[in-house]
């Protein structure tokens, strides 16, 4: 079983040993996005209205046992590699999977201009706040992967009270400046076409039938501090992509967190530099930050053979789960 918190938060080396035919960051990253098949899920969909107007949307598995709440990375969504076949796996260890669209990412496009960004704790506040009115009550985890874990540390930091039991982050980015820096760098770049990509593409479906608030083609922007300083910060509320980036960075927000919460990293994230990542003495109460040498980004590939791939995050945090006394 987890240990009960300690007084203060700790960093610990992790258990994962890194398949040998997967050698680097960008392998161990690339190859359970590229290769790993997709199962078929069974889901209910659920839409929450928000105060200001907009909605967030929800699947929701068909389990009756303890529910967890799952926060995807940017652009991403259930056909994620990481986030249907957890879904899978809960349902399968008789826990309820709630997969959460952060704003604008399911299949319906918002209503507002804004959309979800890294520092939009006030929608998973919103969206807890609602599940806890539910017969089956609040979730008793909540688990985020890249910006989804971003957002949901600074939620745990910056929350009297969280809505949560426990909590897992996956890949987190720590501080949102380093990563911009980062993806501008070496083979890291590929993410970053690959992402901004997708963000044009959903701008060009949410404003197909709108006019676009913002006098700048999306089109013309080739990296990430142009386009949070020119798009997301203006259409969120920010004062530019400073601003931005100082108030959503979780790192700050670290020291805060009491509840029970481990965060799984590679020192070798290539979305990150190893300066990133914070010091034990930044930890809350509440955090465990395991660290594996190698790993990538959500990546976590195991196993002997490459026609047998382990994917040891699954596993790892069913382990969790299961400390919190919560039935397989």
């Amino acid at each position: 079983m987890e240990r009960i918190p300690p007084a203060r938060g700790r960093m610990v080396p992790s258990d994962f040993k890194p398949a040998w035919w997967l050698p680097g960051p960008h392998l161990q990253t690339l190859w359970p996005s590229l290769a790993r098949r997709r199962p078929r899920l069974n889901l209910t969909a659920r839409r929450i209205e928000l105060g200001d107007g907009d909605f967030i949307d929800l699947a929701v598995g068909r389990s009756r046992g303890p529910r967890v709440l799952i926060l995807h990375g940017l652009e991403g969504g259930l056909d994620s590699h990481y986030a249907g076949n957890l879904v899978a796996a809960l349902d399968r260890a008789g826990f309820q999977p709630l997969f959460m669209h952060l704003r604008g990412c399911s299949e319906e496009p918002n209503r507002l201009d804004r959309a979800y960004h890294s520092g939009a704790s006030e929608d998973l506040a919103e969206v807890l706040e609602a599940l806890r009115s539910d017969e089956s009550g609040e979730p008793i985890a909540a688990i985020g992967f890249s910006l989804g874990a971003n957002l949901l540390l600074k939620y745990l930091g910056e929350t009297p009270r969280p809505r949560v039991r426990a909590a897992v982050a996956v890949s987190a980015p720590f501080v949102l400046r380093d990563a911009m820096l980062r993806l501008d760098l070496g083979a890291s770049r590929i993410y970053r076409r690959y992402l901004l990509s997708k963000l044009k593409a959903a701008l060009r479906r949410k404003f197909a039938d709108r006019p676009f608030p913002l006098r700048i083609d999306p089109e013309r922007i080739d990296d990430f501090n142009t386009f949070d300083d020119q798009i997301t910060a203006p259409l969120n509320g920010f004062k530019g992509v400073f601003d931005y980036y100082s108030q959503a960075s979780c790192r700050q927000y670290l020291p805060r967190i009491e509840t029970h919460t481990l965060v799984v990293q590679a020192a070798d994230d290539p979305f990150m530099f190893p300066t990133t990542l914070p010091w034990e003495h930044e930890l809350g109460p509440g955090v465990t930050l395991e660290v594996a040498t190698r790993g990538g980004h959500v990546g976590f590939v195991a196993g002997s053979r490459p026609w047998r791939p382990v994917y040891w995050l699954e596993g790892r945090i069913l382990r969790f789960l299961e400390g919190l006394g919560q039935p397989r």
